[in-house]
């Protein structure tokens, strides 16, 4: 079975957007698009991005692309030369412990928060999403299941009541996303993703403190573990 559109019909507009405007806006489809294209690879390092191009792919005015361009320069995704060019940035490994250091400590508590209501019912979204992400990694579909993935922790901030703080801490997540988009083809990798969110959920059902944090810190602490590694097969990213 084929899932390659399902995580399409279920992110909001808001889900791939940030404070920079509204979704809906032409500087906020920029901006997702542009991003989107970053996270996934499909625009690498080192790539030039050309307004005036952009502006005529999402067929919008240039100050919109100039919006959306700055707000990726906020977060480091690309660099700005004045008079010259923008680029994609490299993969800042720094950045990414730093954004995994605020993930994990809010993550916690967000799993603590679900384990302590004792509602199974609130993980059901949760659980759906991990359904879809096996059959994604049966496909061999990287970039869905890496999109489910998104969307199964999502899941969990929305099941606390907290969905604002997901977009915290996603507006901050390019260069882990990055590296995790690099990590995920490894051998193993989806295998121990899937498991990790199984356990997840169990602990989180089982209500034990100290099993949900020892899962949470074990799930998000893969990628940065595997970093050498991974810039050793793709140093042309850093």
């Amino acid at each position: 079975m084929n899932v390659s559109s399902l995580s399409a019909v279920l992110i909001k507009p808001q889900d791939d957007s940030s404070g920079l405007a509204s979704p809906g806006s032409a500087a906020g489809r920029v901006y997702s698009a542009l991003r989107a294209k970053i996270i996934s690879l499909d625009l690498l390092p080192d790539s030039t991005l050309i307004r005036q191009d952009i502006a005529e792919t999402y067929g919008v005015s240039q100050s919109p692309v100039r919006e959306a361009l700055q707000r990726l320069g906020q977060e480091g995704l690309v660099i700005s030369y004045p008079q010259s060019r923008t680029v994609v940035s490299k993969i800042d490994v720094a950045q990414a412990q730093e954004t995994q250091f605020l993930r994990i400590g809010v993550e916690l508590e967000v799993a603590q928060a679900l384990a302590a209501m004792d509602d199974a019912s609130r993980l059901a979204p949760a659980k759906r999403l991990l359904r879809m992400q096996k059959l994604a990694g049966e496909d061999g579909d990287v970039d869905e299941f890496n999109k489910l993935d998104r969307l199964f922790h999502l899941a969990l901030f929305e099941a606390a009541g907290v969905r604002a703080l997901w977009h915290v801490i996603a507006d901050r997540s390019g260069h882990i996303d990055r590296l995790r988009r690099l990590n995920l083809p490894d051998p193993g990798k989806i295998t121990q993703v899937i498991r990790h969110h199984e356990d997840i959920l169990d602990a989180v059902a089982s209500g034990k403190r100290a099993l949900v944090e020892k899962t949470i810190r074990t799930h998000l602490s893969g990628t940065l573990a595997a970093v050498k590694k991974i810039k050793e097969q793709h140093r042309s990213y850093f």
